[in-house]
């Protein structure tokens, strides 16, 4: 088997650079390594960071083509009662998500969280992405109070794991458009604020100031300026790139 820590420790170096083609190239390198001595698990793990990488810099179709890949390799392994294959289902759905297929997203959520709630502990910090991911696909169906109930249960995990702060401040965001979505920017406007500055003080108030620091502040910013708040999206954007530029 291939030394997956290896594979994820320079991928963080290039992530924390924010050189994405570096990644790409290094995650490309080392799915053909996989495929050229048969590991396949190491090769479904290299897929579902591909998923995310082309999912973030907005590559569609390489997005689905993995996904699809790294779901056969689950089937064709018979691997979808593990906690790798709950990835690889939280993963795909998020991709099929973001680009505008909700529908198509929510079967694959579930099947993550069957497996995640047989195989880990009530409270694991996976259980916080997972439900703060199925949301959002609850949100574009209209389903909002399913949609708040999974964001209440992200952030009963989010506040008791270490270090979960950050994602919980996503999280606030996240409910702030789920809010609008719902009631509309004007009657959801009390809420929203609420909602708002309650992420910013967690980014204000949180210590280590790291490249995953960056990538949340960088995820947020735009959220803040399409409500109104343009200096601090600026300024979260600013932070991101200086911190960037030290890595």
């Amino acid at each position: 088997m291939l030394d997956r820590t290896r594979i994820l420790d320079k991928l963080d170096d290039y992530l924390n650079r924010n050189d994405y083609d570096g990644a790409e190239r290094h995650l490309r390198y080392w799915l053909a390594e996989c495929e050229s001595v048969r590991d396949h698990r190491t090769a479904l793990l290299v897929q579902n960071e591909l998923m995310g990488l082309y999912r973030k810099v907005g590559k569609r179709e390489e997005a689905f083509r993995m996904a699809e890949t790294a779901l056969a390799v689950v089937e064709e392994h018979a691997l979808s009662e593990q906690i790798g294959a709950a990835t690889t289902f939280l993963n795909a759905a998020t991709v099929y998500k973001a680009f505008g297929d909700a529908a198509r997203a929510l079967p694959l959520y579930e099947k993550a969280r069957a497996v995640y709630e047989r195989e880990l502990p009530p409270g694991d910090r996976q259980f916080g992405g997972l439900y703060n991911n199925m949301a959002l696909a609850l949100v574009d169906l209209s389903r909002f109070e399913e949609a708040n109930a999974l964001y209440q249960q992200a952030l009963a995990v989010m506040h008791e794991v270490e270090n979960g702060a950050l994602e919980a401040a996503i999280t606030y965001l996240n409910m702030a458009c789920a809010v609008e979505a719902e009631h509309g920017l004007l009657d959801g406007a009390e809420e929203i604020e609420a909602l708002l500055d309650k992420a910013e003080r967690i980014l204000e108030t949180w210590g280590n100031r790291d490249g995953y620091y960056a990538f949340v502040c960088e995820k947020c910013a735009s959220v803040f300026g399409y409500h109104g708040r343009f200096v601090y999206e600026k300024e979260l954007k600013a932070r991101a790139k200086a911190i960037y530029e030290r890595a």
